[in-house]
């Protein structure tokens, strides 16, 4: 049975973002839309998943993993975030990727040892490294209110609203984790400023004068992305009771401090670690869903504490799929609060051109901090320079895929270095 769910949720979940319906990698999610809605090419989407997501497969999740031969959550649904976003569209991509992200479910649960001693043998692993690449990403993410604020009311409102943000963020870092009786509940710092900057925009927007029904018609960014989200309702309930179940087994774990008291028996204190987790999660996971019309294979992250406080695989995939139901439910009524709201519409446009330009920055910071981790001062110089080139080529490569791209260049050109003893 064991088995069975991790060929299950390895297949479901790369077809799962092969659809554009859910990843798990928070820093992907946000650039889903550029290629569902055409501004950015599968080609590139592959490049930057993989650059993103696999160096942390690598880095972070094989390694937790195999401490406590659990499998962290990571290790599995970052990689299939590449595999989904590699296989090709349509019936063959969905065909491709539910194979190889069930092959691949089942080599992590077989071959965790193998993978890491592969990598590990490059004259330079540099996927460790490459993991870098994603760390600005859902920081400078939480900056996309602002901007989109700025483009709207101007820049002063967009100053006050980037101000408020980053303050509502340096508060959750000076004060996470708040104590609740026994129970520490760790305050996500990018999910309260994501969520504070979307609060100012909506007040803004809300304050804008002009002609509205009355009815909820769906027709803002927020509510049509959201019902994208439900039409794939029992996909994701059914993804939320494999995991769950799986959870249950005690074969996987959300996070590496459930991971560890989970390795130790302690599962009551597991199933509490994980649901302050998924507290600190909420402003995040459900923000960016709104805002992207993508939503994440685990949901909020609260089906893991409830699969570790049922302790029945059975009990527990019921409650995995009844749970993430909730949350996208929840979701599409706080979509259509939003309609009543005329100046919405209009922020459309500007939430997209916001959240673009957050990513392309985002990537080329990132993508210049792996490079250069992997060859120090080299990787600078690579990276800055092909973007220029790239600019001149009249961009070949879209901007967002610029820094990712390089990244994974300078790792190989590492390795050929190392071969005639040039690092």
């Amino acid at each position: 049975m064991q088995t069975i769910l991790m060929a299950l949720m390895g297949g479901l979940a790369a077809i799962l973002t092969n659809k554009g319906i859910a990843v798990f990698n928070d820093g992907l999610r946000p650039i889903i839309p550029e290629n569902v809605e055409g501004r950015m090419s599968k080609r590139d989407l592959a490049a930057t998943s993989f650059a993103m997501s696999f160096g942390l497969v690598i880095g972070f999740g094989i390694p937790f993993s195999l401490s406590a031969n659990i499998l962290l959550i990571h290790s599995i649904l970052l990689g299939t975030d590449v595999i989904g976003t590699w296989a090709p569209k349509g019936k063959k991509g969905v065909l491709t990727a539910g194979v190889v992200g069930a092959l691949y479910g089942l080599g992590l649960m077989y071959g965790l040892g193998f993978i890491v001693d592969v990598f590990a043998k490059l004259p330079v692993n540099f996927l460790d490294d490459l993991g870098k690449v994603g760390n600005p990403i859902v920081v400078a993410f939480a900056a996309f209110p602002a901007l989109a604020t700025a483009y709207q009311f101007g820049a002063k409102r967009g100053v006050f609203n980037l101000l408020a943000a980053g303050i509502v963020r340096q508060l959750a870092v000076r004060f996470s984790p708040l104590q609740l009786g026994e129970i520490q509940v760790a305050i996500n710092p990018e999910g309260m400023a994501l969520i504070t900057g979307m609060v100012i925009l909506l007040i803004f927007a809300a304050g804008e004068k002009g002609k509205s029904s009355g009815v909820s018609d769906l027709v803002s960014v927020f509510s049509e992305r959201v019902a994208r989200i439900k039409k794939n309702l029992p996909l994701l309930a059914i993804m939320g009771a494999l995991v769950s179940a799986a959870t249950a087994y005690q074969i996987l774990a959300g996070d590496p401090i459930s991971l560890n008291l989970v390795k130790e028996g302690d599962l009551n204190a597991a199933a509490l670690a994980a649901l302050a987790r998924g507290i600190g999660f909420i402003p995040l996971i459900a923000t960016t869903a709104i805002a992207t019309g993508v939503y994440s294979p685990v949901g909020m992250t609260f089906i893991f504490a409830a699969a570790l406080f049922l302790k029945n695989p059975l009990l527990a995939a019921l409650a995995g799929a009844i749970i993430i139901s909730l949350e996208i439910l929840f979701l599409d009524n706080m979509a259509g609060l939003l309609d009543k709201f005329p100046g919405i519409k209009k922020a459309g446009d500007n939430i997209r051109t916001a959240m673009s330009k957050v990513l392309e920055i985002a990537l080329l910071v990132g993508g210049m901090n792996a490079a250069n981790a992997i060859l120090p001062g080299f990787g600078f110089f690579f990276v800055a320079g092909l973007y220029i080139l790239n600019e001149i080529a009249d961009q070949p490569i879209v901007r967002m895929a610029v820094g990712p791209t390089a990244a994974i260049l300078v790792g190989i050109i590492a390795n050929i270095f190392a071969i005639f003893s040039l690092v």
